[in-house]
């Protein structure tokens, strides 16, 4: 089966002064735009193809969020039909410490049309030529739905006090009503949102366009152990309330959850010689988790086995920034540096030197989000400084004779420039220093990204669908 790299993709117009409407400018061709090789002219600007997208919406919420988790819900597991609900929690990066907040979000009327990778009239034998007029009907209906209603996204908000910065929030799998906050004045709080979130799923009008005040609460726990800030933290997939947190010291602290609270071990789990960058509890064993360092060191962990690691790895030749843990197959890890590189490591074969079963160098600055796919095992997403989110499969591979059939039998006009990895799948620009991504784990293709200019809720269209086969 052949593969198309999907891309965002550029249409060019020259506008001059004195023209009346760009409706008397003629067409250009429609190409695949590579970041960091093409350049615009003057005048030129990059318009977002919506036919890349089953569904593209952005919102933000005042001050940037550098950190935000999807909340479980009871909607649904794999969810298809739109318009879709989410939630969200995030925490602000604002101006002054007191200004902060953690923000409880419910989006709604999240609306899309499922494309297909291939046109039905190609499948069917026909020459799989679209009328253009079709699909600017076709663009344009995206924002009204077939009764005439507005499919823009409907934002409520319930917003907590949150002194200082929110490095990284996290909600617990087993119970999203609890979260934890890394804020930057070195505290790892807890926090009970049942209220915020009851609130928000009971009514359509609660916080709507971000018009809630920020309300004080206090959390449950308010642990201040660490002797720097940190980013590091993850809540454990085994065990309900079991917590690990990470500093910019170096060092790790264990949270076991006890009768309504929790304890956390005052003597830390020593390993790295630098900041402790992200944690990843194993997926399939419950007393196992990863950890990455600005040392450039993967380390592996049994909190049974005392306070250091099992094993550690060179990972990377710079800062290793952040890891995900494979939850469809156990045994690999990927891990993205601060030179803009990603690998993946498959833990079966490390023997304390780390097998690297892939290694890409597309990104040229640094690594800041990465996650694997909940629903398909070989794919996963990536953004990066360069103000790109990438989504790979790693189970392809180029095939120049079927990527051929597939162009001809498609009249496909767009040429895929050849220095692109075969497992790039689709490149996501438009927002401004990206920070982190998820994948809904219960809408299958729906990635949810943060940046310093919003937030991005995006589901491209080649995303969990298979190619027919053509041949049949």
């Amino acid at each position: 089966m052949g593969r198309t790299v999907n891309t965002k993709k550029a249409k060019r117009k020259n506008k001059k002064k004195g023209e009346a409407s760009s409706s008397s400018i003629p067409s250009m061709p429609t190409r695949v735009w590579q970041p960091g090789v093409d350049k615009l002219e003057d005048g030129e600007e990059l318009q977002c193809d919506p036919s890349a997208y089953n569904s593209l919406h952005g919102f933000h919420v005042g001050w940037p969020c550098l950190s935000f988790d999807i909340l479980g819900d009871k909607l649904g597991l794999n969810r298809t039909e739109f318009p879709h609900t989410l939630y969200l929690v995030a925490g602000t990066q604002a101006e002054k410490a007191p200004w902060n907040s953690i923000g409880l979000f419910k989006i709604s009327n999240v609306s899309g049309k499922r494309r297909d990778v291939v046109p039905k009239n190609l499948v069917n034998g026909d020459d799989g030529m679209e009328d253009e007029d079709d699909e600017e009907e076709d663009s344009d209906s995206d924002e009204e739905s077939e009764d005439g209603a507005s499919s823009v996204p409907n934002i409520q908000v319930r917003r907590v006090a949150h002194h200082g910065c929110v490095n990284r929030i996290r909600a617990m799998p087993q119970n999203p009503h609890i979260c934890v906050s890394w804020a930057d004045s070195a505290h790892v709080q807890v926090w009970d949102m049942t209220s915020h979130l009851n609130a928000l799923a009971e009514s359509e009008t609660e916080g709507k366009d971000g018009t809630s005040p920020i309300l004080n609460q206090a959390p449950l726990v308010n642990f201040s152990g660490h002797k720097d800030e940190g980013y590091a933290i993850d809540w454990s997939p085994a065990t309900a309330g079991r917590l690990l947190s990470g500093d910019c010291m170096s060092m790790i602290h264990l949270w076991e959850p006890a009768s309504g609270s929790w304890t956390v071990d005052p003597i830390p789990l020593a390993g790295h010689t630098a900041s402790v960058e992200d944690i990843q509890w194993s997926p399939a064993e419950a007393n196992v988790f990863a950890s990455c360092s600005v040392d450039g060191t993967v380390a592996l962990w049994d909190v049974r086995e005392g306070k250091s690691p099992v094993l550690s790895f060179k990972a990377h030749n710079s800062d290793v920034n952040v890891i995900s843990w494979n939850r469809l197959a156990s045994c690999m890890l990927a891990s993205g540096s601060d030179d803009g590189t990603f690998s993946i490591h498959d833990l079966r074969e490390i023997k304390g030197k780390g097998a690297k079963v892939a290694h890409f160098e597309y990104h040229k600055h640094p690594i800041t989000s990465i996650e694997w796919s909940a629903h398909e095992s070989s794919t996963l997403a990536v953004s990066s400084g360069d103000n790109q989110l990438t989504i790979w499969d790693l189970s392809l591979e180029k095939d120049e004779e079927e990527e051929a059939e597939f162009k001809a039998q498609t009249k496909e006009q767009v040429n895929t420039p050849q220095d692109l990895p075969p497992q790039l799948l689709f490149v996501h620009q438009g927002q401004k220093d990206l920070k982190e991504l998820h994948w809904h784990n219960q809408i299958p293709g729906m990635i949810v990204s943060t940046a310093a200019d919003g937030f991005n809720i995006s589901m491209p269209y080649n995303i969990q669908n298979t190619l027919p086969d053509l041949a049949a």
